[in-house]
């Protein structure tokens, strides 16, 4: 009589190890997530900056054509000047960060806009000349313009009326962003940085405490040129 075989011998999981496990995947999830939202908001960064580049390549382009003065008047924003028949920007899209949640059109100029420029290159309503900077390495010229907030924010917009905003647009002076109010700090790396161009056309990211600082110290000699011509 044949002998019958042993019957198959059944594994599972006892809870010891699926606790084990889904303590394992916790983990794993615990060191991914913030390693892809930094890269994330390196990318966004990147992309920020490649935006300023391009504003910074199109005022040189327009300051070519009108003997170094700056865009912008008391008549026609400044933005406006440079995409103004995509002559010297080849889209409004240019003008929207990636760290600004609103929709920026490719060609609607009433849309959003992230970028200000610095109010004291204007003098009466009047764009000034790049010769008048004391310190173009120095002097901020362009920089995203945040709204007053915990969180990066903006509020700045296009060619569209927007009550207490002058035709100059967007303003950037220092923390203070108009017509958001009083940024706290920067877009990128927990606030701390931000991406700025400068007078002499030159882009590069700067700490927030840099920035914001329009007083000479020790460690920051140029900190009195950062905002005044």
């Amino acid at each position: 009589m044949a002998k019958s075989s042993p019957p198959p011998v059944k594994y599972g999981f006892t809870l010891i190890e699926l606790l084990v496990v889904i303590a394992g995947i916790a983990i794993l999830l615990g060191l991914a997530v913030p390693a892809m939202n930094s890269a994330f908001e390196r990318a966004k960064g990147t992309k920020d900056m490649s935006n300023l580049r391009q504003i910074g390549t199109a005022t040189q382009m327009y300051m070519n054509d009108n003997n170094g003065v700056f865009p912008g008047s008391a008549t026609l924003r400044w933005m406006s000047q440079l995409e103004l028949n995509q002559k010297y920007l080849s889209t409004w899209r240019v003008l929207g960060s990636p760290f600004d949640a609103r929709s920026t059109s490719e060609t609607n100029v009433t849309t959003a806009v992230s970028y200000g420029i610095n109010s004291n290159v204007y003098s009466g309503g009047v764009a000034i000349s790049a010769d008048k900077i004391t310190k173009p390495t120095a002097f901020i010229l362009f920089s995203p313009a945040q709204a007053a907030g915990l969180t990066v924010n903006f509020a700045g917009q296009g060619d569209s009326p927007v009550p207490g905003v002058t035709m100059l647009g967007t303003g950037s002076n220092a923390a203070t962003s108009s017509p958001g109010g009083s940024a706290t700090g920067g877009t990128q790396n927990n606030r701390a940085k931000i991406n700025a161009v400068f007078a002499d056309l030159h882009s590069e990211t700067m700490l927030w405490a840099t920035f914001t600082n329009n007083a000479a110290t020790g460690n920051d000699p140029d900190g009195a040129y950062r905002w005044t011509p």
